[in-house]
């Protein structure tokens, strides 16, 4: 039989990574052979380079392997069992909506949850009809604040609705600050980016516990103690003061509340800072002195730093300081962040759907991080549980509180993804998901600022289905309209862009912080930085300057970090490709305990244990222990991951997650 020809089809990435890259996919008959980068002279977004990361590469093995779902089913055994039946969509959708329509009469709407985060969704699948329709039927709605909250909401205090700085301003940058983030694994063209300004003399400071690849090759590496990121900003804003570094003409035009802030500052003098932080005084003043000797210093901030008890102080602070030095209004200065839009950009399909009326006030809201305590009844009962586009099983903190929820035989929950994940081992019925290259959407990435077509690129696999068309299928058996739900791609897609076509820029290129762009604050204030927090933001419970707190975890002396790998993106991949599950140490810390490389271990924290190899490893900082993010459930005799230790308390700010704060001890395994 003659081979099938091959043909490709450009399309967009919207995985959760900032970078969206432009994508061409080489696709026979009804399967993608290859994934590769469009080239550089043609891609829509210019940060793809014409290179794709190794995650995106590989994904074939999910969308055509052996894991993929390709029918409904229906579970047959008990939860967790991994016992399931086929099941028309029908028949699925009809036992969902029964479900739902049950507990809402027994218990009322607050009893349905529907956790939807989509992060790795298109615009359209993501920002689409299924939280209308939990919005239409008036039930909880839950709150994103696993991952980015506390940042957003901290730049927010600060900054208000100013757009991220640029990452492809980079080049113009004689000095770069990478603060909480390893790009090399998640936003790797940024870090080429960083990479090839240090080349070309560019200076580099890396400031992270762990001596990640791109801070080996910094000019000065900070490897501060986990959470104590906010006292090193503190520290530097006064050694910036006293080496007369803090930009008085900027901050008398463009910034509230400096005097108060820098009073605050003074508490912490380098020496007692460097204590705290675990890192040397010089360099403290040497960063301190790198800001003032930068005529064009850009800032970026990563979503490590966030993930524990300060971290929203912690962002405000790092905010707070390029402000008193003045680090903007000129190309290649200022502070990349998230270029997603700091207000929400649904408003089109909320209207074409449910009209102009405002949302509905008085809704049940759960806090992701807290999926676990509202399984067990805060808050009220829980009589259904829809999940979309995650893996809580897995990615939440509270682990065992999430499992022991999730095994409820009086929960009904019903999962919609591509393949048979932790979480979709315990539903009552699973449904098939598409994945972005079986449906028309639009991608925009939050690391720079185009929106991208992202059509199909070969025919659904199985009997999958896409976000909006599961919450079509529910909306018309719930009794809602049906026309109003209509999942049509491009009736969606054009209510989202108004008639405009893609590629589309959201920022023009070249613009500058504090010069095209600037602050701009809900309540009208003048368009200038705040390092104090209004007395409304106080009441609504952000502290009025960033704080220190100690950690109040106890479990053991070594601080758990679980930062991303460039295998998965969250869980997703790990079914194929899973992180290495080891527990990496600092050499100190393992001589200590009597380990070598590769000897079996168990992490404990007096509750819960894990066993698994341990890594001796000099890019961990002593007393800080290292598991990976993203490990599925199986990685482990146990059947947890990392998260089993992480408080499901909530951090400073937008209650966002404390997984940084787990704290383990780490001890030889008996046979």
């Amino acid at each position: 039989m003659a081979p099938t020809s091959t043909h490709r089809v450009r399309t967009a990435c919207p995985l959760d990574c900032p970078d969206g890259c432009s994508l061409d996919v080489e696709v026979a008959g009804d399967r993608i052979v290859a994934i590769d980068a469009t080239p550089p002279d043609e891609a829509a977004n210019p940060l793809t380079e014409g290179w794709i990361c190794r995650k995106v590469r590989r994904m074939t093995r999910r969308v055509h392997g052996p894991q993929r779902l390709t029918t409904p089913l229906a579970r047959t055994g008990p939860k967790g069992s991994d016992r399931f039946e086929r099941i028309s969509w029908d028949e699925a959708l009809d036992r969902v909506a029964a479900a739902i329509r049950t507990a809402i009469a027994e218990d009322g709407p607050a009893s349905v949850v529907p956790y939807l985060y989509n992060s790795s969704a298109g615009v359209v699948a993501a920002a689409g009809l299924t939280p209308l329709v939990f919005e239409a039927l008036g039930t909880a709605s839950v709150d994103d604040t696993i991952c980015a909250a506390t940042a957003g909401e901290a730049w927010r205090l600060v900054l208000g609705t100013m757009p991220s700085g640029d990452p492809l301003d980079a080049p113009h940058s004689d000095l770069i600050v990478v603060w909480g983030a390893n790009p090399t694994v998640s936003n790797s063209h940024f870090g080429t980016l960083v990479e090839q300004r240090r080349r070309a003399g560019t200076r580099l400071v890396v400031i992270d516990p762990r001596r990640t690849p791109l801070a080996g090759k910094a000019d000065r590496h900070l490897g501060v103690r986990p959470g104590t990121d906010v006292v090193l900003a503190l520290a530097v804003a006064a050694e910036l003061e006293r080496l007369g570094g803090v930009d008085r003409g900027f901050v008398a035009a463009h910034v509230e509340g400096a005097d108060e802030y820098l009073a605050a500052c003074r508490a912490w003098p380098v020496d007692r800072a460097a204590a705290v932080c675990g890192v040397a005084a010089a360099d403290l003043t040497g960063l301190a002195a790198d800001l003032v000797a930068a005529e064009r210093p850009l800032l970026r901030v990563g979503w490590g730093m966030e993930r524990n008890r300060n971290g929203g102080s912690a962002h405000r602070a790092a905010l707070s300081l390029w402000a008193l030095a003045g680090a903007f209004g000129r190309p290649g200065t200022g502070v990349v962040g998230s270029t997603s839009p700091k207000e929400p950009a649904t408003g089109g399909i909320r209207a074409a759907v449910l009209g102009d009326a405002p949302p509905a006030a008085g809704r049940r809201v759960v806090n992701m991080n807290r999926l676990g305590a509202a399984l067990a009844g805060e808050g009220g009962p829980v009589r259904v549980l829809l999940v979309q586009g995650s893996n809580p099983a897995a990615t939440c903190p509270g682990q065992a509180a999430v499992h022991a929820g999730l095994a409820r035989e009086d929960l009904f929950t019903v999962v919609h993804d591509q393949v048979l994940t932790d979480t979709a081992r315990f539903a009552d019925v699973v449904l098939p998901a598409t994945t972005h290259f079986e449906a028309d959407d639009l991608v925009a990435g939050y690391g720079s600022y185009v929106v991208q077509d992202a059509p199909a690129v070969i025919p659904r696999v199985g009997e999958s289905r896409t976000n909006n068309e599961v919450a079509h299928g529910l909306a018309v058996r719930l009794g809602l309209d049906g026309a109003a739900f209509d999942p049509a791609p491009a009736r969606l897609r054009e209510a989202l862009l108004a008639g405009l076509s893609p590629p589309l820029r959201l920022q023009r290129e070249g613009f500058v912080q504090f010069r095209d762009v600037w602050p701009a604050h809900a309540d009208g204030g003048e368009p200038r930085a705040r390092l104090v927090a209004t007395d409304a933001d106080v009441r609504a419970g952000a502290d009025r300057l960033p704080v220190f707190r100690e950690n109040d975890q106890d479990g053991g002396p070594l601080t758990l970090l679980t930062p991303a790998t460039n295998r998965t993106v969250t869980s997703m991949f790990a079914e194929y490709d899973p992180p290495d599950p080891a527990v990496r140490l600092h050499p100190d810390d393992a001589a200590a305990r009597g380990l070598a490389d590769g000897d079996p271990v168990v992490v404990s924290d007096g509750r819960h244990e894990v066993r698994v190899p341990v890594a001796v490893a000099p890019d961990v900082r002593a007393g800080v222990a290292v598991m990976p993010k993203g490990l599925w459930c199986e990685a482990t005799p146990e059947g947890w991951t990392a998260n089993v230790f992480a408080p499901d308390t909530l951090s400073d700010l937008a209650g966002g997650a404390r997984f940084n704060d787990a704290r383990v001890e780490v001890r030889p395994a008996r046979p």
